[in-house]
């Protein structure tokens, strides 16, 4: 999703890009397998196997780059028992400037017994004036696993251009246990500079490691003190860069929440923390997607 020169007008017609994709993963012959069909510019690249075949990479590309108001983005992903998807972006997902029509990114990922879903975008921008909603909602069967992401940075601060006007909407859910959901108004100021909301940062993190059936307390424990530790070892207290913490909201879901001023220093903590998980929890090495070494 390449950057534009400059973004797009929002032009007040509805429906500029409507655009579908679903992903279908299932082992056969001990290789994780992915069928997908499209509607709309929304494509999947060509299935990598960077650590064997049982654990198949995948990137998404929307090749207008951005959402303007009106647009629609629907991705739907079923995970077939024992299969293991890795799925990223090439880039951020941009939410341009809006004269009042919404844009929508959907994600739904139904994830079966003895199969893992590593859903790892990159950030969600929200230009100014942007109306945007981004929804992840994953459904996990008892023996399923899962590690997602979101990270939305309000604005383009590197560039000059704060969150001024506009609302963003983030709704994450694992559906039947667990529900995060926002509203983010750029006129809200008690919301976005209060100590006990954002508190003057623009970009919010959460990840998510969990599980169809409530952790043991051992395990538990050793995602909280890991996730915990890492971010006292990388960020520890007073650190200008970001806030962070991690919790167990539910017995089956530990979050690491992060706010600081940039994308970059919440992104470089979140794939610490996903390295962590992955070789603690998994017995997995580190082999991140190629794309984020491009």
């Amino acid at each position: 999703m390449a950057l534009l020169s400059q973004p797009p007008e929002a032009s007040g017609v509805n429906a500029l890009w409507q655009a579908s994709l679903e992903l279908r993963y299932s082992v056969e012959e001990g290789r994780t397998v992915l069928r997908h069909r499209h509607s709309g510019p929304l494509r999947v690249l060509k299935s990598l196997y960077p650590e064997g075949h049982q654990i198949c990479h995948n990137v998404l590309v929307h090749p207008p780059s951005g959402l303007v108001g009106g647009d629609h983005l629907n991705i739907h992903a079923h995970l077939e028992p024992h299969s293991h998807a890795l799925i990223t972006t090439p880039g951020a997902t941009r939410f341009y400037g809006s004269k009042g029509l919404e844009a929508h990114q959907t994600v739904y990922a139904h994830v079966s017994d003895h199969a893992k879903l590593e859903w790892l975008p990159m950030e969600a921008l929200a230009y100014n004036g942007s109306h945007g909603k981004n929804q992840a909602v994953f459904q996990l069967d008892p023996y399923a696993s899962l590690i997602a992401w979101d990270v939305t940075q309000l604005g383009l601060p590197q560039a000059h251009q704060p969150f001024t006007s506009g609302t963003f909407e983030q709704h994450l859910e694992i559906r039947g246990v667990w529900l995060d959901k926002a509203r983010l108004e750029a006129l809200d100021h008690r919301l976005l500079n209060s100590p006990v909301g954002l508190g003057g940062h623009r970009c919010i993190t959460s990840l998510i490691f969990a599980q169809g059936q409530a952790w043991t307390t051992p395990s538990k424990d050793a995602a909280l003190a890991g996730l915990r530790g890492l971010v006292a070892q990388r960020h520890p207290p007073g650190s200008s860069q970001l806030m962070a913490g991690v919790t167990s909201p539910h017995p089956q879901v530990v979050v690491l929440r992060v706010l600081s001023d940039l994308v970059e220093p919440s992104m470089l903590l979140l794939k610490a923390a996903w390295e962590l998980l992955r070789r603690d929890f998994w017995g997995l090495a580190n082999t991140p997607p190629r794309i984020w070494a491009s």
